[in-house]
């Protein structure tokens, strides 16, 4: 018997065999969950269907998380077989702002990371918690955040804005679904070559830079984070909740100089 054995899960954010949403669903799988997967449109179906089917999805469905009527829709789909789990992994900005001058942050630009990075979280819960209430098994919901969202990252800007929002969500959520038996966390993740960290300008200078100062030395891997996802997804994390928990080899640990060789441009 696997820790998800029984446990039916939703994975939304899955875009490629690369993505920390994908290294989560491999995991929960693996523990015995049976797999949801949605996909926000006919481009992003395309790549996520062959996933969906490596991983036996019993349902694959569109789900724009800036339409309420796609999520609506797919909770009502899931609904006769109950829903036990839901991983939130979505988040996007511009990426001529994920470069340079973070004043130069345009309004519009900081609008939609806020929305697809932050609200989507709200609007997901508020469809899947009736779903998750009637669970009878530890149910909970899972997003991903980033370091940023505490420190100042190069490069990062908005998306530091609007991860810690996320983080802020994820504590505000905890308390509103907490008297219903849902519980809300967050899971920090060390850079990783995933498709949405491609528009990050210097991702090869942050990876090396925590390669070599992480007290374990080394970058992590989807496989690292899908492990971790088990905890919170599980009965042992039974009493987590409202939590970031950084996996990251402690990179977190580290004071702020230990991004100076990390500025982008600096590394040979």
């Amino acid at each position: 018997m696997g820790l998800l054995s029984g446990h039916r899960g939703l994975i939304v954010g899955i875009a490629n065999e690369r993505s920390l949403a994908y290294g989560i669903a491999r995991s929960a799988k693996a523990e015995g969950a049976e797999l949801a997967v949605t996909y926000q449109n006919e481009l992003m179906k395309k790549r996520v269907e062959p996933i969906a089917r490596e991983l036996g999805a019993f349902h694959v469905a569109p789900c724009d998380l800036g339409n309420d009527a796609e999520i609506a829709a797919v909770m009502q789909a899931l609904e006769p077989g109950g829903l036990d789990f839901v991983v939130h992994a979505v988040a996007s900005a511009k990426r001529e702002e994920l470069s340079g001058s973070f004043l130069q942050t345009s309004r519009d630009g900081f609008a939609m990371a806020m929305d697809v990075s932050c609200y989507s979280l709200i609007a997901l819960a508020r469809h899947a918690a009736p779903l998750l209430e009637a669970s009878k098994n530890n149910p909970s919901i899972l997003t991903l955040s980033y370091l940023g969202a505490k420190v100042v990252v190069p490069s990062y800007n908005v998306m530091g804005v609007a991860k810690a929002a996320l983080e802020a969500t994820v504590r505000y959520l905890a308390v509103d679904l907490g008297p219903r038996g849902v519980r809300v966390n967050a899971l920090s993740a060390g850079p990783v070559r995933t498709l949405s960290a491609a528009g990050i300008h210097g991702l090869r200078e942050m990876l090396a830079c925590v390669e070599r100062e992480s007290p374990m030395r080394r970058n992590i891997d989807i496989d690292d984070v899908g492990r971790a996802a088990l905890a919170p997804l599980s009965a042992i994390g039974s009493a987590m909740t409202g939590e970031t928990i950084f996996v990251d080899s402690g990179f977190h640990l580290l004071g702020g100089g230990a991004w100076a060789a990390a500025t982008p441009g600096s590394a040979s």
